[in-house]
């Protein structure tokens, strides 16, 4: 294998995995509201005085032990983007900055509201807070459905190569329903995490919202394909690929929803896990050689976004140790925080 290939893998990997796991930090902060809270009393004191009950969120209990680490993955992301594929780096952030922006202000607003929601005892104030929890999950889920689907599509770009999008581009029907596919996959991967993780009669309610959700999810996977076989969709290189991962994308909802509704909580998490991961490498393998492909059938191969040899040799130095690190540290959270919410870990937002 090439360090070229080899990069390219290491870039899928990272980005799939801050789908996977970052996928239900969005999921469950869109669901908190809906998934059952109940009063808390917090036994802690600022200056000598006690902070007093305050309302507690049994789907945020959840994840409460894996919340702001998943997004380790999406700066290790951005780190190989920047150092081994330069040029996609130039070209994709300045032709995607809207939606970026609008990702990192959602990561910023979701994770203040979090962690300033346990500290509040005014119920205006909580409500107020719990609009932002959710708002910080949708909005990066959508960004990042109508990235998938303007990189399925193609982006327009300009006479001097540069790619640029505008709003026609963002509320395409084809970006857009890519946007809401991806808000209602989180939703429904953040159900099936809380099923997995939490007391039974909550995680009951979590299955029955998950399956309704990862089904919804299907049906708007299957009206992009609709758009593509029409001409509005999505334009890959490699169509045979295209297909056998769309499928793969499709059968693993289907196989999240059946063991949803079949109280198979591990079996569904695991499934979800899947069908997170699986958009990436549709991007990837549906789109190769192309890193960045435009609306016009021109784009940027891997070979014109990759860094250098002697780069990419110095990179894997560091490389070879940090996704190592990056893997212990998340198996070593699974494994210490193991078990459902109120038996190995007490503490809440």
């Amino acid at each position: 294998m090439s360090l070229e290939t080899l990069w390219l893998a290491l870039l899928g990997l990272l980005l799939a995995g801050y789908f996977t796991l970052g996928g239900y930090d969005h999921g469950v902060q869109m669901l908190s509201p809906f998934l059952g809270t109940a009063g808390g009393t917090s036994s802690g004191t600022s200056g000598g005085t006690p902070t007093g009950p305050r309302e507690r969120n049994a789907a945020l209990d959840a994840l409460a032990p894996f919340f702001l680490g998943n997004e380790v993955w999406l700066v290790a992301f951005a780190g190989v983007t920047f150092g081994a594929f330069p040029h996609l780096e130039g070209s994709l952030l300045s032709g995607l900055y809207p939606l970026i922006v609008a990702i990192l202000v959602g990561l910023v607003l979701g994770g203040a509201a979090v962690q300033l929601r346990g500290r509040s005892r005014d119920p205006r104030a909580l409500r107020r807070w719990n609009a932002l929890v959710v708002l910080g999950g949708a909005l990066p889920a959508v960004c990042w459905g109508i990235v998938v689907g303007l990189l399925l599509h193609g982006v327009p770009r300009r006479a001097d190569g540069s790619f640029h999008i505008g709003a026609g581009d963002v509320f395409a029907p084809f970006a857009l329903t890519c946007g809401i596919a991806t808000a209602l996959l989180f939703a429904g991967h953040g159900a099936a995490f809380v099923a997995l993780r939490s007391e039974p009669e909550l995680a009951a309610t979590a299955r029955r919202m998950g399956a309704t959700l990862v089904a919804a999810a299907g049906v708007a996977g299957a009206l992009a394909l609709v758009l593509s076989l029409f001409g509005a969709g999505a334009s890959m290189t490699r169509p045979g690929t295209s297909a056998v991962l769309f499928a793969l994308v499709e059968a693993a909802l289907a196989a999240g929803w059946w063991h949803l509704t079949r109280g198979n909580d591990a079996l569904a998490f695991t499934a979800t896990c899947a069908a997170t991961a699986l958009p990436v490498l549709l991007v990837g393998a549906g789109q190769y050689p192309y890193l960045l492909v435009a609306s016009s059938g021109a784009g940027i191969t891997v070979a014109d976004a990759v860094a250098d040899r002697a780069t990419l040799k110095l990179l894997t130095g560091f490389g070879v140790v940090v996704v190592p690190v990056i893997l212990a540290y998340q198996a070593w959270s699974w494994w210490a925080f193991r078990g459902r919410t109120g038996r190995r870990h007490p503490n809440y937002f």
